[in-house]
């Protein structure tokens, strides 16, 4: 009977933990968790003869990763322009007047199919009263070359599970991760996909007329690990895990693929330990796996915390 009682006991006192001091995250959900669905034009712009349009997610840059397409039309006719080449290259201007960049496709790709170039851009910070991005396009079409210059506002991202980090890794480099699915996570196990880059440093001094394209290189990383453990920090959820997660690995899109298992929604921490494809750790700790009722989860120094 002693047994029975105390067994009961230990019941209410979980039961008590992991409801101590839980987040209403349920009141965030409508705004946090949006989907990005069809692409709409989220800039434009004349150059001669030229109407330029760049197309993103609903219609809007936001900070962290976006899928970019550009279309180019003849202004009288409204037909498609045989063009060669696109090169794409954001620059954010700050209040200080210093130049930076993100990550970025800098030579588009035509797909034929749809007749549009595609890219991406992994704005690193959105647009503030303060600074501001500006697209830096060079267009090729027959023997002209066009350049155009169009500034576009950033929003910050309202979907956490498609956040992004930016940190300095044990080897002196910067890196860049984005989250790029799932963009709406189910009570399942959810294909996770990201984007992992590194800041190219320049070898040489800036050149030519402004922006010199050197000075703003990023690339993919190659062959690289993510290795995953997700958590839910707060005090009410005990730091509890789940199963059935899989490290995230660079498939043949360049994007790094793994999956993560979310048993309830509510406030996840993706603990991340990035290694090179040497298996160097250059980001990141492993956490406590202890179960602690009442005592807010250990992160690790590299992670994302995203709310479905």
């Amino acid at each position: 009977m002693k047994r029975a009682l105390f067994f009961l006991v230990g019941l209410c006192l979980i039961g008590t933990a992991c409801t101590k001091d839980k987040t209403d995250y349920e009141a965030e959900l409508d705004d946090s968790v949006s989907e990005h669905l069809g692409f709409k034009e989220a800039a434009k712009a004349e150059i001669g003869a030229y109407q330029i349009s760049i197309e993103a997610r609903n219609g809007v840059f936001y900070k962290g990763y976006n899928e970019i397409r550009l279309r180019i039309t003849d202004t009288s006719s409204g037909e498609t322009v045989d063009v060669s080449s696109v090169t794409f290259l954001p620059i954010m201007i700050s209040a200080e007047n210093e130049p930076t960049s993100c990550p970025h496709r800098y030579e588009m790709v035509y797909q034929p199919d749809s007749n549009y170039f595609s890219g991406y851009s992994v704005f690193t910070n959105q647009s503030t009263d303060h600074s501001s991005w500006v697209l830096y396009l060079d267009i090729q079409i027959g023997s002209q070359n066009l350049s155009a210059e169009i500034e576009v506002p950033v929003e910050e991202q309202v979907n956490k599970n498609l956040s992004m980090t930016a940190f300095e890794g044990n080897d002196g480099e910067q890196y860049f991760i984005a989250l790029i699915a799932p963009q709406k996570p189910e009570v399942a196990e959810n294909d996770l996909i990201a984007g992992v880059y590194k800041y190219n440093k320049p070898s040489a001094s800036p050149s030519g007329k402004f922006p010199d394209p050197s000075q703003f290189s990023y690339s993919i990383v190659n062959d690289y690990t993510l290795a995953l453990d997700p958590r839910m920090p707060e005090p009410s959820m005990g730091n509890h895990s789940s199963p059935n997660n899989k490290d995230l690995t660079q498939q043949d899109d360049g994007l790094y693929h793994g999956v993560v298992n979310y048993t309830m929604t509510g406030n996840w921490t993706l603990n991340l330990i990035m290694m090179n494809d040497k298996g160097r750790i250059l980001k990141g700790t492993k956490v406590p796996a202890d179960f602690t009722p009442g005592v807010e989860g250990v992160k690790s120094e590299l992670h994302i915390d995203i709310l479905f």
